[in-house]
């Protein structure tokens, strides 16, 4: 403690003769940097005033901009001479690695990038960019002679915003040290997510938000040597830097991992000089490949985590168990220091980081050469749009057979190309990427990671897939969509068939344009071509009170990039006609859903997200606190994020949700939220128990040191199954007979005896992709992902697994819209 307020008051009384006119950040701000929590406009103002004073050494950059409207910042830092050939750095830099052509006139110039506050609540990284930003001027400006430093003070300002308000606006003055004040307490969502609740630090790979869209954009035009990730960890934690624990992924060279090393050494002087505690090589692997850390690592960087303790908790002090007062000075002095050994070691090491970074990005030793991809276009084109972002390049098969490793059947297999399947190659400089993103199954040296195992792209794009050991030649093209018909004021219907959530966000415009749309429960032959279950059916004659009717379903099918079919009449040659009960109205639901306490903040923001930047379609949140009270017959749709309600749902509650599904109501439970209904009167989930007899004798005899490890064979670390599924029922149209589910956890429930099981698994279930356990692999027999259970006039929808996750499983949540609009579709108000 005293030593961290010694190393404040030294550099903030030794303002460089060279810099004037720079104030510190603490005389900047008008207070002792570390006694308050600043808010993200002090930040950039500060940034500001350091490149006004240093225009020949700093430049901002903005980069984006969040959903909130705070400006996205970076500074770039480095000697006068380095910022007159900044531009050439960086092209010399993306020639080294093979991304632009020609050959690199320098190769000892070093590119540092350092992120802070990815987790909003995670706050003294931003406090510590400032100081950071201070001392590399004024006292270490020897580093910048062979060093470009980049520095993000803040990555998710929203987040960041919503916790040090919050703290301003609760903390005592002074602060309180007791744990138990409520200044060392968030509401939900709590400050760690951004605007939608989504964890920008697991979003690197899927690029779901607008913050790592606009990140990703400058990160690849820059590909930095190092990259460090800010963190903070709980509040009895010392500090934790690089080396990482295992599991590493394979493709990670033996220079970035002794580099690790040698940088947590250089850590470690300056920590030990101060007596600072820390530990290596612990918790924080590197596998999951969206992380702040692993996602630069596969991009040729030596990406690293860095976690100080006091997270969101901590405030600016706080008592933790061993009696020691952790502030915010201890932690955000702490992360400046490390950052500042992480340039100095890079500077030293400047030119060989530069030769290793080079040699990276040979990829001639991966196993498979080439992924190829067959499917729905619309599919294809999302995941495109996907490698776009993070400039992967991409190609068309010229046609012909191609062997290799079958994704759907798990073993050597052909596929016979043609123009519109997708080739993804490992020849290409960011070839050990494209292996990690596409691999059918990550390597894995150790079973006890932190994140999910299981990621691979064909799986969550619902794309047949071969991966190749050759060089499939490829052809550039770009998708040109769909040839939209000129309206046909003769149709009788307009018939699009239903396969993604293109198609799903074309129905939701549709319904909020009050325009009347049917689907089909049945196939049907219409004008020579076969609709299957779920076609969309737009009869004019439900909509004789549209103005302009086929213009309107012209312009909204041109918006969507649809070609719904002109039907000239009603009679069907085969199958239902469109005056069938089999062809059903879509009811335009009425949509709540709950938030609040109880109500994971991660799921309930992957589900907003979802409504306004994908579906566009209403959605009312509803706060779980007000639920006792709330008129639930305003709404026939009620969505339960997966969460943990063992406080909340009472049997009142409970009894007053049962009483809406009976009425008509549609209730959709997720992930969590089963555990409220499993087992309960008049609800049909039964919790799937495996013998455990033999399990529990063995367990007491476990060693005190192995009981962690012994127990990976009971869990489930984000594997990949097949699962069987029942494309008849409502919930599954646009589907096959099989789907990948992503499981993340051991959780497994009986197959409905009363009820549709909709999707499921069947006798001695085995993961296809991804870590699962001996014993909880044994409790998935028989065992329900997708079912609904009718209930009077409603339902219940039993989502085990959510296909909502990080919103990345594109291929699930096509189950979800189903759910919303075709199961039980008979809504009324209720």
């Amino acid at each position: 403690m005293n030593k961290s307020f010694t190393f404040i008051f030294t550099f903030l009384c030794s303002v460089s003769i060279f810099a004037q006119n720079l104030q510190s950040p603490s005389t900047f701000l008008g207070y002792d940097i570390g006694t308050k929590f600043s808010r993200h406009h002090q930040v950039v103002d500060y940034f500001e005033h350091v490149e006004s004073q240093f225009p020949q050494q700093v430049k901002l950059e903005q980069y984006g901009e969040t959903n909130e409207r705070r400006p996205l910042m970076l500074a770039y830092i480095s000697s006068e001479e380095n910022m007159k050939n900044l531009e050439q750095i960086r092209e010399n830099n993306l020639k080294n690695a093979g991304i632009l052509e020609g050959t690199s006139t320098t190769n000892d110039i070093a590119i540092v990038w350092l992120s802070y506050n990815v987790h909003g609540n995670e706050a003294s990284s931003t406090e510590a960019s400032m100081l950071t930003i201070f001392k590399l001027l004024t006292e270490n400006a020897a580093y910048l002679k062979n060093t470009v430093v980049i520095i993000d003070p803040c990555i998710n300002p929203d987040g960041r915003d919503r916790y040090v308000n919050w703290y301003n606006e609760t903390a005592n003055v002074p602060y309180d040290i007791d744990q138990q004040a409520s200044e060392h307490s968030e509401p939900w969502p709590g400050g760690r997510p951004n605007h939608y609740l989504f964890d920008l630090n697991r979003d690197w790979a899927w690029a779901t938000q607008v913050e790592t869209q606009a990140r990703l954009k400058v990160y690849n035009k820059w590909m930095p040597h190092i990259h460090v990730d800010f963190h903070e960890q709980g509040i009895n934690e010392p500090y934790y830097f690089a080396p990482a624990a295992e599991p590493f992924h394979e493709i990670i060279s033996d220079w970035q991992r002794d580099f690790q090393t040698q940088i947590g050494k250089n850590h470690a002087k300056y920590f030990d000089a101060e007596g600072w505690l820390y530990f290596t090589r612990e918790r924080f692997d590197l596998l999951y490949p969206s992380y702040g850390d692993t996602y630069p690592t596969y991009m040729g960087a030596i990406g690293m985590t860095y976690e100080q303790g006091g997270h969101g908790r901590a405030g600016l002090g706080i008592l933790n168990d061993e009696g020691d007062e952790l502030t915010l000075v201890d932690r955000l002095t702490h992360h400046t220091v490390s950052g500042l050994s992480t340039v100095e070691i890079s500077s030293k090491n400047a030119k060989q980081l530069n030769t290793e970074f080079g040699k990276y990005f040979d990829n001639s030793k991966l196993l498979y050469k080439s992924y190829v991809l067959h499917g729905d276009q619309d599919k294809i084109k999302s995941l495109t749009q996907l490698l776009d972002q993070h400039e992967i390049t991409y190609g068309y098969a010229q046609g012909g057979k191609v062997t290799g490793f079958n994704y759907s059947s798990s073993k050597q297999g052909q596929l016979n190309t043609t123009q519109k399947d997708l080739v993804v190659s490992t020849n290409q400089p960011k070839g050990k990427m494209v292996k990690v993103l596409f691999e059918p199954n990550t390597k894995l040296s150790d079973s006890l990671t932190y994140d999910i195992t299981a990621w691979s792209l064909p799986y969550a794009y619902g794309l047949d897939a071969i991966a190749s050991k050759s060089i499939i030649t490829m052809v550039n093209k770009t998708f040109s969509g769909y040839l939209i018909e000129l309206p046909d004021t003769n149709a009788t219907a307009y018939v699009l068939e239903w396969d993604n959530m293109m198609d799903a966000q074309f129905l939701a415009d549709l319904l909020k344009q009050n325009i009347k749309v049917r689907f089909t429960e049945k196939p049907f032959i219409a004008q020579d071509k076969t609709y299957k279950r779920g076609s969309l059916i737009i009869v004019r004659g439900d909509n004789n009170k549209i103005e302009d009717f086929d213009n309107k379903i012209s312009k909204t099918a041109s918006k969507h990039n649809r070609a719904p079919k002109a039907i000239l009449s009603g009679f069907s040659t085969s199958g239902p006609d469109f005056g069938s009960p089999d062809i059903k109205l879509v009811n335009p639901p009425k949509i709540a859903m709950l938030s609040g306490d109880y109500t994971s903040s991660l799921s309930y923001g992957a589900l907003w997200h979802f409504f306004e930047q994908q579906l566009h379609y209403p959605v009312t949140s509803i706060n779980t606190e007000n639920l006792s009270r709330t008129n639930l017959s305003k709404y026939n749709v009620l969505i339960m994020p997966n969460g943990y309600y063992g406080g909340f749902l009472n049997e009142n509650l409970t009894e007053k949700i049962k009483t809406w599904i009976q009425a008509g109501g549609k209730l959709i439970a997720i992930d969590g939220a089963l555990n409220s209904f499993a087992g309960k009167e008049g609800f049909g989930l039964k919790r799937n128990v495996a013998d455990s007899t033999q399990e529990e004798k063995q367990n007491k005899t476990i060693k005190y040191a192995d009981r962690e490890r012994d127990n990976t064979k009971n869990l489930i670390t984000g594997a990949v199954f097949k699962t069987d599924v029942d494309n008849t029922h409502p919930m599954a149209f646009g589907y096959d007979d099989h789907y990948f589910t992503l499981k993340l956890g051991s959780s497994s429930y009986s197959l409905l005896e009363n009820g549709y099981n909709v999707a499921y698994l069947g006798d001695n279930p085995k993961n296809v992709s991804g870590y699962a356990g001996q014993q909880a692999l044994k409790k998935l027999d028989n065992s329900l992902i997708f079912g609904e259970q009718r209930m009077g006039s409603g339902s219940i929808i039993y989502m085990v697994d959510n296909v909502m996750f990080r919103s990345f499983w594109e291929n699930g949540k096509l189950f979800f819209v189903n759910s919303i609009f075709f199961v039980n579709n008979n809504l009324v108000e209720l």
